[in-house]
């Protein structure tokens, strides 16, 4: 079970093959990584097989699917449910009728859903929104490409854009959970609950390499015991959502 003196740990298995995600998330759950995403590049290359797989080997672990729905809500959450997601993405970009309809999808199949505030330009804003049209968590998210773009690095001084730069005010303006997704380092990771997030993700470039989308160089599941360690636990996953 999931230990209570530790954030949740989920790892985000942004690959394109189902073997390589179940390697990976063999490796992760042996470290004692909590939560398992199946990522959008995952999603996209093997759908709904890919999460179903992922449920055959973990039938009790928390599985996100990270659809980043915008349009046709309901369905692509009924869809997702149905293939053993415990959580599915929806953007505050989408129209608040498709929130709505993910929201209602996730009460109908017993599933959470979490907002992403991707592109938003008011993400304390966004939040709250989601928050009020029902949503379990936010995931507050710079993304890979804003993150690379030399335009935006040289907006920002010459560094690339990261989710620590607004979480302080993106947890303040909700009571539900927040993620921070983009780019951290093992570092920035670890200081999360800091800003009181409690539910830590870990994707590229920690557990993916960042430009092919493959198996990192590096040693993968000794990474993920070095920071599930420093985080001040080794605990089995809870089936609890």
């Amino acid at each position: 079970m999931h230990t209570t003196d530790r954030p949740i740990v989920q790892i985000s298995l942004d690959l394109t093959s189902i073997d390589e995600a179940l390697d990976h998330a063999r490796k992760a759950v042996r470290a004692g990584v909590d939560w398992l995403e199946a990522g959008t590049p995952l999603i996209l290359a093997e759908g709904l097989h890919a999460v179903k797989a992922l449920r055959r080997e973990f039938p009790k672990h928390p599985i996100v699917a990270d659809l980043k729905t915008m349009d046709g809500g309901y369905l692509e959450a009924e869809m997702m449910a149905k293939a053993g997601a415990t959580h599915v993405v929806v953007m505050a970009r989408a129209h608040p009728a498709t929130i709505k309809t993910v929201v209602k999808a996730g009460r109908d199949y017993g599933v959470k859903v979490m907002g992403d505030d991707l592109g938003c330009e008011d993400k304390p804003a966004a939040a709250r929104q989601m928050e009020d049209l029902g949503v379990d968590f936010i995931v507050h998210h710079v993304g890979y490409d804003e993150r690379r773009d030399p335009e935006v690095i040289a907006a920002h001084k010459g560094r690339a854009p990261s989710p620590l730069d607004e979480l302080g005010a993106v947890v303040k303006a909700v009571t539900i959970p927040v993620q921070a997704v983009g780019g951290l380092s093992v570092a920035e990771v670890i200081q999360l609950p800091q800003f009181g997030v409690r539910h830590l993700v870990l994707g590229a470039p920690l557990t993916v390499d960042a430009d092919a989308f493959k198996s990192p160089a590096h040693d993968l599941e000794g990474l993920l015991r070095e920071i599930i360690a420093k985080l001040g636990g080794s605990g089995q996953s809870s089936a609890a959502p």
